[in-house]
């Protein structure tokens, strides 16, 4: 039978209804959005009293395994002054980790999204041999403990296998790097094609993407193949470029062109394409990005925590070119802070305030949502992020009477949602029409948590 959920407000076509109904068939998908006294049909009734429902939220960009480094590396004795001295207690952690602990520390990072609104999960996983860098029997097998994750929890998750080549360009290699490298493109794309034929086969809240790594990580002709592959099997294919200056310095050195020429003369630029970072460009590059019509993953927690720097997202924004959200590294997992932040920056940078306003013709509160749902879905190839019919029921509900927003009229709930909320409001969190959270708990909050803790205490005496 279907279900009729009916809270106080309904978020849908960019603002809150009030005495709306989403109407979710038995097999998860939205049969209907709009007044309940236009419902016609027979549904088992589900009210929500009190509070809101919107589209669940997508996070483009997450390396799962990194939930274990929270709290590790937030001084310079233990992780240094920059990004690079960053990475080597991140390998130290990606070293250490069986693959049961990958799974252990991925549920926890999952849960934390759901408990957070986030729906879907793009998982950019570079993890794929054993700590002294042989390969598994099954060379997908790191993947699957991801995969099975996100079914534990219930999220919807776009593995992104990631491709990994070298240290960079004239670099001797890394051994903190070695779970990651696969040296041989072919070898590479056959054991993506098992993986996505693999996943073909499983429910669909498991879909398939590519991800070469970096320009550093991934040298021209290896980067021209496997993006000819996943071009030919319209894959999304997200890839880290400009996160720092050194990236840029190195890509002309070995090529005498920047990271997003590069990617221009190789054909990469398309609006299957997600470029994650994009904080230091250079000049022209904005207009190649927009003639690509490509999308830019901001992950602006992340980039906060390591000092990566600001994006230019008002130019970007002004030159048509996509914004998604990810959290990345798991220093904080709250896809609305990310949206705030997004805006915050450019306040700082710009002495201004609302500097985003009216950008594409949409107040600041819903283009900052927009990035939170809408362009996730557009980087993923997910069909969510919006509440219509046909599309799967992914959705949250938030406690009005929570006191970040109590008090909000409905023409300035959104606006109070993105920029004062917590996911502590967070009540009620759906996939596929299946309620993964409910009253704010996860039916296997306690049993993730608690495994999740004695992986971090075998860390604690290794990091």
């Amino acid at each position: 039978m279907n279900i009729s959920y009916q809270p106080e407000l309904l978020f849908v076509d960019g603002r809150f209804h009030q005495h709306y109904a989403l109407e979710v068939s038995s097999d998860g998908t939205i049969v209907s959005v709009g007044p309940i006294a236009q419902s016609r049909t027979e549904a088992s009734i589900h009210k929500l009293p009190g509070r809101a429902l919107l589209p669940g939220m997508i996070d483009i960009h997450s390396h799962s395994f990194q939930r274990a480094l929270r709290g590790k590396a937030e001084s310079r004795r233990r992780s240094g002054p920059d990004f690079w001295s960053w990475r080597n207690i991140m390998y130290r952690c990606a070293l250490a980790l069986t693959p049961e602990e990958i799974y252990d520390v991925a549920r926890m990072a999952f849960l934390e999204m759901a408990l957070a609104g986030i729906t879907t999960v793009g998982e950019f996983h570079y993890l794929h041999r054993t700590p002294t860098g042989s390969p598994y029997d099954d060379p997908n097998l790191l993947a699957k403990q991801v995969i099975r994750a996100a079914d534990s929890v219930g999220i919807r998750i776009v593995l992104l296998r990631c491709a990994y080549v070298r240290s960079g360009f004239e670099l001797s290699p890394d051994p903190g790097q070695i779970r990651f490298l696969e040296l041989d493109a072919e070898k590479f794309l056959r054991d993506a094609d098992t993986l996505r034929n693999e996943i073909a086969a499983m429910p669909a809240t498991v879909t398939f993407g590519l991800a070469p790594h970096s320009v550093r990580a991934v040298p021209r002709e290896y980067l021209r193949t496997i993006s000819s592959w996943a071009h030919s099997h319209a894959l999304p294919l997200h890839m880290h470029v400009a996160e720092q200056p050194a990236e840029i310095d190195a890509c002309i050195a070995e090529y005498t062109l920047t990271p997003f020429h590069l990617l221009d003369q190789l054909g990469l630029l398309t609006p299957d394409f997600t470029a994650i970072h994009a904080i230091h460009l250079q000049p022209g590059e904005i207009e190649r990005m927009a003639l690509g019509k490509i999308t830019v993953g901001a992950c602006p927690t992340t980039e906060r925590n390591l000092g990566d720097g600001i994006l230019c997202a008002d130019e970007l924004i002004d030159a048509g070119v996509s914004i998604a959200l990810g959290t990345d590294s798991h220093t904080q997992t709250d896809a609305l802070e990310n949206a705030r932040e997004l805006e915050s920056n450019l306040r700082l940078r710009h002495l201004q305030r609302a500097v985003l306003d009216g950008r594409q013709g949409e107040p600041l509160p819903a283009l900052l949502f927009d990035f939170a749902t809408r362009s996730g879905a557009r980087s993923l190839h997910v069909d969510t992020g919006t509440l219509e019919p046909g599309k799967p029921a992914d959705f949250f509900t938030i406690d009005l009477s929570d006191c970040a927003i109590a008090g909000s009229l409905p023409e300035e709930l959104l606006t109070n949602i993105v920029f004062s909320m917590s996911p502590g409001a967070i009540r009620d969190v759906a996939v596929a029409g299946k309620l993964i959270v409910n009253h704010s708990q996860h039916p296997q909050q306690v049993e993730i948590i608690e495994a999740f803790r004695c992986v971090q205490q075998r860390l604690g005496a290794e990091l």
